[in-house]
C-alpha cells in the first residue's frame, strides 16, 4: 500500500532554539533547526526523511511527538475517531491520549531502554498509561504477544536489556512502540546503530508489521540505500528546509534538486573499481544554522546558484505528479 488519505499535514513548521548570552542572558540569536517546512504523510505509507547530519531530521520527529517546543506552524493530525487535531497548541495533558496513536522508535537501542526494568516492564509501561483497565494477566498476555510479533519469545519478557544483542533490543523498542496500537510510527534512524547484517532483518520486520497492522511510518535516516528499500515517498532536507519531495523510484532515478543529485551520487556502490561519471562533488562546508544564508540555504554550495537565489527562500513547486522541488532554476528549465 503506497498511501491513501492524509494522516498528518505539516504546514510551515518552524522549530528554533533560542540562544542567550551575557550576564543578563539576553536573547542574542536562534538556531533554526527547522525553518518553515511543509509536507504530508498519507495513511499506510512510509515517508523517508533524508539529509546530512544536523539538517533537522530528528528535530522534525521530536516536534511531531511534541517532545520539543514548536516556534510556529501547524501539525494537523487525523485521529482514529475522525477528529482532526492541531498538535501545536496542545499541552502535556491534552497530548497524552494522542501519544497512544503516535509512537517513536529511537535510534540507539542501548540508551532508549531502562536498564533497571525487565523487558516485560518496558513493553507494559505504555499499556499502564493508555489502557489502565487491563488486568495484570491481560497485560502480561499482550506483552508476550507483542514480543512474539517482533521475533522474540514470551519467555524473554523477564530478562533485562543487557542480556540482549543490539538487534534484539531494537525489537523490544519496536514492541514497546506497537503496544498502544499506534497509527503513526516515527522511526528515528532505527538501524543506524546496528550491524549491517542485522539492519536488513529489522527493516524487513518493519515492513511486515506495516502490512499486518496498516501502520504509517515517518522513516528518518541518512543511509539512502535503506531509505530507498523501505520508502514509498522521500523528502530531502538541507539546513532546516525541504529541498525535494517525490515518489521513491522517481527521486532515485531522476533527482531534480542539485542537492538531491549530490546526495544520491554519494551513495556507495558495491564495486570499488566502478567509475562514477555522474558523481556530483559539493564545495565548501555546510553553513551554521546560527547564520543561515539568505534566500535558498543551499545557494552557497549550489552549482546552479543565481543572484536571485539570495532574495527569498524558494517554495516547493509541483513539477510532476506528486513530485515537488524547491529550486526556481530547475522549475524554470522544465
Amino acid at each position: 500500500m503506497s498511501g491513501g488519505d492524509t494522516l498528518l499535514d505539516v504546514k510551515d513548521l518552524k522549530i528554533w532554539y533560542p540562544i542567550h548570552a551575557g550576564v543578563f542572558l539576553r536573547h542574542v540569536g536562534d538556531v533554526r533547526a527547522v525553518d518553515g517546512i511543509s509536507f504530508t504523510i498519507r495513511e499506510g505509507e512510509t515517508l523517508g526523511l533524508v539529509g546530512e547530519s544536523g539538517c533537522g531530521k530528528t528535530t522534525v520527529g521530536k516536534g511531531i511527538m511534541r517532545l520539543v517546543d514548536i516556534t510556529s506552524g501547524t501539525l494537523d493530525f487525523h485521529r482514529r475517531s475522525g477528529e482532526v487535531v492541531d498538535l501545536v497548541p496542545l499541552g502535556r495533558k491534552a497530548m497524552r491520549p494522542i501519544r497512544g496513536e503516535i509512537q517513536m522508535i529511537y535510534q540507539d537501542p542501548y540508551s532508549s531502554l531502562n536498564p533497571r526494568w525487565s523487558v516485560a516492564d518496558i513493553v507494559a509501561e505504555p499499556l499502564r498509561v493508555h489502557q489502565p483497565k487491563l488486568t495484570l494477566k491481560e497485560r502480561d498476555e499482550k506483552v508476550g504477544w507483542l514480543l512474539e510479533k517482533v521475533g522474540l519469545t514470551a519467555e524473554q519478557a523477564h530478562r533485562y536489556p543487557h542480556e540482549f544483542s543490539g538487534g534484539q533490543r531494537q525489537r523490544v523498542g519496536i514492541a514497546r512502540a506497537l503496544s498502544t496500537n499506534p497509527r503513526l510510527l516515527i522511526a528515528d534512524e532505527p538501524v543506524s546503530a546496528l550491524d549491517v547484517s542485522i539492519q536488513a532483518q529489522v527493516i524487513n520486520l518493519l515492513q511486515d508489521l506495516q502490512e499486518e497492522f496498516g501502520l504509517t511510518y515517518l522513516f528518518i535516516a541518512h543511509d539512502l540505500s535503506v531509505v530507498e528499500h523501505i520508502s514509498h515517498r522521500i523528502a530531502v532536507m538541507y539546513l532546516g528546509n525541504m529541498m525535494e519531495i517525490g515518489p521513491s523510484r522517481t527521486l532515485y532515478e531522476e533527482p531534480l534538486h542539485p542537492y538531491s543529485r549530490a546526495l544520491l551520487s554519494a551513495v556507495p556502490v558495491p564495486d570499488p573499481a566502478a567509475k562514477r561519471p555522474d558523481r556530483v562533488e559539493l564545495e565548501g562546508e555546510v553553513p551554521s544554522p546560527l547564520a543561515k544564508p539568505s534566500g535558498c540555504p543551499f545557494r552557497t554550495r549550489c552549482p546552479l546558484a543565481e543572484p536571485a537565489c539570495a532574495e527569498a527562500t524558494p517554495p516547493l513547486v509541483e513539477v510532476k505528479p506528486d513530485h515537488f522541488v524547491a529550486c526556481p532554476v530547475v522549475t524554470d528549465a522544465l
